[in-house]
This record gives C-alpha cells, structure tokens and sequence, in this order.
C-alpha cells in the first residue's frame, strides 16, 4: 500500500531542529488546516476500524482533536486522557518515561465502565510513552485496548513495535524517517 496516502503526507509539514537540533518535527497541523485533508485522513483512519468500540480514548492535545473526529465518525464514546491536574473529581493514573523524567496521564475513574472496548487515538506515534500510558489507564479501569490510531508514525523510535509486544494492534496512515 506504498503510497496510498501521499496526499495526507504531502499536507504534513517538516520542522527542522525542533524541539531539539537534529530532529525533524512532523507537524500535523497543517493537515488539520486543510479541510478536505483533514476530513480524509479521519474516514481513512476510521476505515481500518472494526468492529466500532464502545469508546475512543483521546490523548491529550493533539490526540483530542483525532479521537474526537474519530469517535464522531464511529458513532461512539470520546474518553479523554489528559494531563496530571487537568480533570476534577476522582481519577486514576499512570506514569510514563520521557526523554529527560517522567510525566504522568490521568483518567475519570468511572470514564470507562469493565469491560468496556476502547480504541487508543493520537495524531503521532514516536516511542509510545503517552500511548502506553493510556492503555494502561484503559485496562486498569477494567476497558479491553482493542487497537490504537495515528495519523503518523515514526518507526525509527519504535514506539509502534512497542503497542504490538504489549498486544494493541496499530495502524497509522503515514510513516517519516527520522526523528
């Protein structure tokens, strides 16, 4: 399937040296500016979904804005995954290495009812830190991971390899070298 979404690629923009020098930011939101664009990549991502989930899990930013088109797409639930301090009430949560320390991701406690089939979604895949995280906050609320989403991935930082050795299944629509 080489090539088959050149055109999404084409939407996305390169920038050199950020956030450190050598690496190349793949940068999505010039996809997301591009109306047409945006709304592809949305029906081409949700056509490698099936069955449809009980719920999308949304990572924080960037990953809200794909979960949400995604789950609307699907007819289902939008879970949101947010940053430590970000949600009130009761919540669950999981930490996750970054670079340079650690992070950490919350969850509603009762967001996700056991049992539950949820889709992980993001708009990029790199060494799978945030992603990994979600999933764990899904199955420690009793959910079943059924799959993760991605606009883009980047197979050099195996963050892809890493979602599969744990069991998800991942299907992202572009791939850049590089990071």
């Amino acid at each position: 399937m080489a090539g088959a979404n050149d055109d999404l690629k084409a939407l996305v923009r390169t920038i050199p040296d950020f956030p450190r020098p050598g690496s190349q930011f793949r940068d999505v939101t010039t996809l997301l500016l591009d109306g047409a664009g945006f709304g592809t990549a949305v029906a081409r991502l949700a056509g490698t979904i099936a069955p449809r989930p009980d719920l999308v899990a949304a990572i924080e930013a960037r990953g809200f804005i794909i979960g949400a088109a995604l789950a609307r797409e699907l007819g289902c639930g939008l879970l949101l995954v947010r940053k430590d301090g970000k949600l009130p009430g009761a919540t669950i949560a999981e930490d996750y290495a970054l670079e340079y320390g650690t992070d950490r991701l919350t969850m509603h406690v009762d967001a996700c009812a056991p049992g539950a089939s949820v889709l992980i979604a993001d708009d990029l895949i790199a060494t799978a830190g945030t992603a990994l995280a979600a999933a764990r906050l899904v199955r420690r609320a009793g959910g079943e991971v059924t799959g993760a989403r991605f606009l883009v991935d980047l197979p050099e930082l195996g963050g892809a390899e890493t979602l599969r050795a744990e069991g998800i299944e991942v299907v992202s629509l572009m791939e850049f070298k590089g990071d």
